[in-house]
């Protein structure tokens, strides 16, 4: 089976062969430039050369994301059956509030993207962070795609390989309608609306899954969760309408944030007056506590034999960034071995890895973090070096460049990677890949995103062969 490098290293011999296919390259970058992938009102960064997945690497994420997913629900659901169990989080006390909240469906955890670090070579995977209702990407996977599939680097190498891209919003739109059937009080007909405090959002990709929910005949709308009413029978939204559910793409420190604004949806949900998809106990697996959760002897013991070796395999050794878990000396001596991280951000704010600060800088941070310095709990957590893969760095500056400029830029770099594998109700449906030349993965760090494709395979027969296999064991 040829490797992803091998397909990387086929599709940029493609582009040589094309002397820099800068036709494309500027077709590209005008369709990017005109999509809908905004986020916070720019254009994303993006690499004409999509990340190229054989088979091999599809089983591993799918097995690993659905591993994973089956005992974060376990852990879940341990929480809001046992007091006692609750006891190993630190959680502020409306957020205990919150996840306790009843729910009246089935789905515990019903969207997810699990972000993970995958050595190419020797497929072992370590996990970076867990992300819940909060999750986004897919929109921006899919107009990346869009914007390289016409291009003629693309159909050379599809007309050699067979070739798929990733389907995530279809797929969402029917579990959502699924997990909402489930639900105690469900209505016919019901309206569904997309809430999250609106600044924080990415409204556009809201805009296509509403679209989707119209086209099914499912009135959507799209609401500021401050914008939110309830007179304790119905909740409605600024326009009137009363909504029968949502799609919670608030993550829950911003309803903490925005608390006494956020009270009709959170009385509304304890009233039991609208389906909240997905709870609010979502925030169990979003906060980074769950890293050291995971390993606790009270999760443990809910554990089999496969389930305490994967956890060991994957989950990298994670603590409270203060005297009583560390040892901080221990810490400070070994930097490049560890990486702070708050308990409960988005975004990479306040990450930083010791590798890449000298240790007068890493003994400050040390010094701001450590042991509630900064007013709210930081874990560290053992650093896992990402691997590195040829890209093409973004094409977003090319306008200004001459073909001959451009088609001087068809060798790639090496790009740390990091992929977030998505889940709806537990199946494994994509990828969101995201690279970046710096070892903190996100947009603020010059991070950018390539399409995903898988090579020489069909995702739905191979789900089909895997089960089989899984069920005959």
């Amino acid at each position: 089976m040829p490797t992803n490098a091998d397909y990387t290293s086929e599709y940029l011999a493609i582009i040589d062969r094309l002397d820099g296919d800068v036709r494309s390259r500027r077709n590209a970058l005008a369709y990017m430039e005109s999509s809908t992938a905004i986020v916070h009102h720019q254009v994303v960064a993006c690499s004409f050369l999509p990340r190229l997945f054989n088979a091999e690497t599809y089983t591993t994420f799918k097995r690993t994301a659905e591993t994973v997913h089956r005992i974060l629900v376990r852990v879940m659901q341990r929480y809001l059956d046992d007091p006692e169990y609750r006891t190993i989080f630190s959680f502020d006390p409306r957020l205990e509030e919150l996840i306790l909240l009843p729910r009246g469906y089935d789905a515990l955890l019903p969207f997810a993207r699990v972000d993970v670090f995958l050595d190419e070579d020797t497929y072992r995977i370590g996990f970076c962070e867990f992300n819940a209702d909060g999750s986004s990407g897919m929109n921006e996977n899919r107009e990346i795609t869009n914007s390289i599939v016409d291009s003629e680097s693309f159909a050379r190498f599809a007309n050699q390989h067979e070739v798929h891209s990733c389907e995530l919003f279809e797929s969402w739109v029917d579990e959502f309608l699924a997990i909402y059937e489930t639900y105690e009080h469900r209505v016919d007909q019901p309206h569904i609306a997309i809430c999250d405090y609106l600044e924080n959002a990415v409204v556009d990709e809201f805009k296509v899954f509403a679209s989707l929910f119209a086209e099914r005949g499912v009135a959507c709308s799209i609401y500021d969760v401050r914008e939110l009413s309830f007179d304790g029978k119905e909740l409605t939204g600024p326009d009137g309408k009363r909504v029968d559910a949502i799609w919670r793409r608030s993550v829950t420190n911003d309803v903490i944030e925005h608390w006494d604004e956020s009270q009709a949806l959170i009385e509304a949900v304890r009233a039991e007056k609208v389906a909240l998809i997905g709870s609010f106990a979502g925030h169990i697996v979003h906060d980074k506590q769950i890293f050291e959760a995971l390993t606790h002897p009270k999760t443990v013991e809910m554990l089999d034999a496969d389930e305490i070796d994967f956890i060991e395999q994957t989950i990298p050794t994670t603590a409270f960034l203060d005297d009583e878990h560390v040892d901080l000396a221990q810490i400070r001596a070994n930097r490049c071995e560890w990486i702070i991280k708050p308990t409960d951000h988005y975004g990479a704010d306040d990450v930083y890895a010791g590798a890449y600060v000298d240790e007068a800088t890493w003994n400050e941070l040390i010094d701001r973090f450590a042991n509630g310095a900064a007013g709210e709990p930081f874990l560290v957590q053992r650093y896992i070096t990402p691997f590195k893969t040829v890209t093409l760095p973004p094409d977003t500056h090319i306008s200004e460049l001459t073909d001959e400029q451009v088609r001087a830029q068809t060798q790639g770099e090496l790009y740390n990677n990091l992929s977030g594998l998505y889940l709806y109700n537990g199946t494994f449906r994509g990828v969101f890949s995201r690279l970046g030349p710096r070892p903190t993965i996100s947009k603020d760090m010059a991070g950018i995103t390539a399409a995903t494709i898988w090579v020489d395979f069909d995702p739905k027969t191979f789900n089909e062969a895997i089960r089989s296999e899984e069920e005959g064991r």
